[in-house]
Parts: structure tokens; C-alpha cells; sequence
């Protein structure tokens, strides 16, 4: 069941790339390569790092197909996925909530330390739509003040603790997933933000 819940994040991460993409007028290869790009990113970051051999989207193919498929189903329908968008956001925080716990439970299976882990957990949940937002020109989500990596970050912390408490519990990962996924749908729903106690405009002001 994980394993086609995270086939679904993969595509909803790829359709926020093309989203992104035709925003910017790029034409079909660029589109489809920024929609991979922005699904797969994350997860190969991660691997690379941790030196996981061979990296997951090569290990199972379906990864790379989903990822592809989704980008050209939102190019060549893009209008009637545009209205669905805000309900796109609610499916990438899903998918945010989910590679995250994933990654930080691969990683700390493969021997590497607990902050590792979790810091691994919030590069493969962010790293593609921070990559997506760069080759766009858009400001990163994780240099704004919306509540964007640090729901990750809380999430993976409560995994490894939820796991030294309970090693093996099955539901550990839904505790933490629904964290993240809670605290995204929120800041989707309201607009949720930080606040501004102290900006640069203030400083220069006094």
C-alpha cells in the first residue's frame, strides 16, 4: 500500500513541476524533464549522499515511468488540471509527509545516526521543489515563511523518537506523516505563515 502511495506523490510532485513549468512558457522536453526533475530530485539527492547503490528510481524503474507519464498528462491537459491545482497542493503535502518518513526510515536502516536521518528525511521531502523553484526563478518555499521544511523536520524528529520509544510499531510512520501532512494541509487551508517579528525593512527603518 506504501509503495503505490509514494507512485502517487511521485506524480502529484512531477504535476507542480509541469504546473510550474508552463507558468514560464517552456516547451514540452523542458516541461516534462522539470515535472521529472521535481519528482525524482529529492529521493536522488538523498541517495547520492548516503551512497545507496543503486539509486531507488534505477532500482525500480516504475519511479522514472510514473514521473514521465504524469508530467505529459498535465502538459497536454493542463487547463483541466489547473483547476484542480488547489487540490494538487493537498496531494504534495502528502507526498512531502511521506518521502520524508520513508527516507529518514531508509536511512536509519542503513546504520547511518539518528540526526542524520533525519535531516536525510527533510532533503528527499523538499529538495525537489526547491530544485523546481530555482530552475523556474521563483523564490524557494524554504527561504519564505511559510511553513514548508519545518514540518518535515518536526515529522522526522517524531519518527526517530516514536522509534526508540516503540521499535517496530507499525504505526510510527502514520504518527508521523499525519504530523506533517496536518501541519501542510493547515498552512494550505489558512495560510499559515511565520511571523515577522524583526524584518531587514524594520532594521533599515531605525
Amino acid at each position: 500500500m506504501i509503495y503505490y502511495l509514494g507512485l502517487g506523490g511521485i506524480a502529484a510532485f512531477a504535476i507542480t513541476g509541469v504546473i510550474a513549468a508552463g507558468k514560464k512558457d517552456m516547451d514540452i522536453f523542458s516541461i516534462v524533464l522539470l515535472g521529472v526533475v521535481t519528482a525524482l530530485g529529492g529521493g536522488t539527492l538523498r541517495d547520492i549522499i548516503i551512497d545507496a547503490n543503486p539509486i531507488f528510481w534505477i532500482a525500480d524503474l516504475s519511479y522514472l515511468w510514473v514521473s514521465i507519464t504524469a508530467s505529459l498528462f498535465t502538459f497536454f491537459l493542463i487547463r483541466f488540471v489547473t483547476h484542480l491545482y488547489q487540490l494538487l497542493l493537498f496531494v504534495d503535502a502528502f507526498g512531502l509527509a511521506l518521502f520524508t518518513i520513508l527516507a529518514a526510515e531508509k536511512t536509519m536502516l542503513l546504520g547511518f545516526p539518528k540526526p542524520v536521518a533525519v535531516l536525510m528525511g527533510v532533503v528527499t521531502g523538499i529538495a525537489g521543489g526547491m530544485i523546481r523553484d530555482i530552475l523556474t526563478g521563483k523564490m524557494p518555499l524554504l527561504l519564505s515563511r511559510e511553513f514548508y521544511a519545518t514540518p518535515a523536520l518536526l515529522g522526522a524528529i517524531l519518527f526517530i523518537l516514536m522509534h526508540g520509544w516503540l521499535p517496530g510499531h507499525n504505526f510510527n510512520r502514520l504518527y508521523a506523516i499525519a504530523l506533517i501532512f496536518g501541519l501542510r494541509a493547515l498552512t494550505i487551508q489558512f495560510k499559515l505563515y511565520y511571523p515577522s517579528w524583526l524584518t531587514f525593512r524594520e532594521i533599515t527603518n531605525d
